[in-house]
C-alpha cells in the first residue's frame, strides 16, 4: 500500500488511513482525554504522514512508523496544553474500551459481567492516572501489541528506559488498583 500510495494511488492510502485510523485514534484519546482533539490530531497525523510518506524505512513495520508520527504529534500537543494526569472518562464513546473487553470475555453469568466491568472501569480509570509516558507505553505494548523496540522506536525511547518505564507503570498500576480495592 505504501509503494502504491507513494506511486499516487490515492485509494490506496485511503485503504491505510482505513486500516490505521482505530488505533492511532484509540491511542491519542487515551493520552489526551477529549475524542474532538483526539480526532483533528489523528488528521493531522494522517497528513504528515502522507507528506512524510517517502521517509519511511520500508525495511521496517509501517505500524511503527505510523504510531511515532502519532506519538510525536500527540507529545507536541500535550506540551502545548500541559495536560494534568487524570482519570479517563468512562462515559459513552465509539471506541473500544477496556470494560467492553472484559466484559465480553469468560463467564455468561450475570455477576461475572458485572464483576468484569468493574474490573475495566477501574483498570481505566488507573490507567488514565498514570503520567502520560507510562500510560503510552503501557497502551502501545498491551492495547497496540507493540514489541518493546517497537515502543522504543515510537517513543524516541532507549530499550532500557522503555523496560524500566513499562515496569514502572505496572507497578504504578498494581497501587491505583489496590487503592480501589482489586488486590492481587
Amino acid at each position: 500500500m505504501v509503494v502504491r500510495t507513494l506511486d499516487g494511488s490515492q485509494a490506496a492510502f485511503g485503504e491505510l488511513v482505513r486500516r490505521y485510523e482505530r488505533p492511532i485514534v484509540g491511542l491519542i484519546l487515551r493520552m489526551v482525554r477529549d475524542r474532538g482533539v483526539a480526532e483533528e490530531l489523528a488528521q493531522d497525523v494522517f497528513v504528515k504522514a502522507y507528506d512524510r510518506l517517502e521517509t519511511y524505512d520500508q525495511r521496517r513495520k509501517f505500524s511503527s512508523w505510523l504510531f511515532k508520527v502519532a506519538h510525536n504529534a500527540t507529545i507536541d500537543h500535550l506540551r502545548r496544553r500541559r495536560l494534568d494526569t487524570v482519570p479517563l472518562e468512562t462515559g459513552e464513546s465509539d471506541d473500544l474500551q477496556l470494560t467492553d473487553v472484559l466484559a465480553a470475555t469468560g463467564s455468561r453469568k450475570p455477576d461475572d459481567r458485572v464483576l468484569q466491568r468493574e474490573i475495566g472501569e477501574a483498570l481505566e480509570a488507573a490507567i488514565g492516572e498514570l503520567r502520560p509516558a507510562y500510560r503510552e507505553v503501557l497502551l502501545l505494548r498491551f492495547a497496540h501489541g507493540a514489541s518493546y523496540d517497537e515502543i522504543a522506536e515510537v517513543m524516541d525511547l532507549p530499550l532500557g528506559t522503555v523496560k524500566t518505564h513499562l515496569h514502572r507503570a505496572r507497578k504504578q498500576l498494581a497501587e491505583r488498583l489496590e487503592e480501589r480495592g482489586w488486590a492481587p
